[in-house]
């Protein structure tokens, strides 16, 4: 009889993590060459801009232009992500995992920023070892910090109008 308290999937969860950390590990070291290289050859990714990059050239391709090509938009990104429930498996050889990222973007065009994200992603368990196959990546599109700027600064924009137009009248009401 076997032992409940026993988790058949405790050695796939310490690798699953392990890939977690190293992909992670990537992205902070700005090498994405290395986290390609723990994704199938045909995986996808869901960026958070919503753009879909498919396979390791697609996913390189996408960071090179977004990080490090000229008219880029970022010098750099960084995240710290973390597991929000122990990995659901479908049989032996697929994995599900979700969780959530503090990310911090350095763009060229103003200061940095954080944004607090989720991820979700599917893994293949092949030959043994086990590689990303799906990653969707996702921010809270109705509240974040960056429409927490905008709308700061909607609200300075309108009551220095408001203040320029009350000075304009009272100018034009005394001449």
């Amino acid at each position: 009889m076997s032992n409940p308290a026993v988790d058949p999937h405790a050695a796939d969860r310490e690798q699953l993590i392990a890939i977690l950390r190293q992909i992670e590990a990537s992205i902070n070291a700005q090498s994405l060459e290395s986290m390609v290289a723990r994704m199938d050859p045909n995986a996808t990714v869901v960026w958070a801009n919503a753009e879909v990059s498919r396979g390791p050239r697609e996913i390189l391709a996408y960071y090179h232009r977004m990080v490090q090509a000229p008219g880029r938009i970022l010098t750099r990104y960084t995240t710290k992500a973390s597991l929000s429930a122990p990995a659901r498996f479908l049989g032996g050889d697929v994995a599900i995992a979700d969780g959530s990222m503090e990310d911090e973007f350095f763009p060229i065009l103003r200061g940095p920023f954080r944004l607090s994200n989720r991820w979700t992603t599917t893994l293949s368990k092949a030959s043994g070892e086990w590689k990303v196959v799906s990653l969707h990546l996702s921010g809270n599109v109705f509240n974040n910090v960056l429409l927490d700027e905008a709308k700061r600064a909607l609200l300075y924009v309108g009551a220095g109008g408001l203040a320029l137009g009350a000075l304009a009248g009272w100018l034009l009401a005394r001449l």
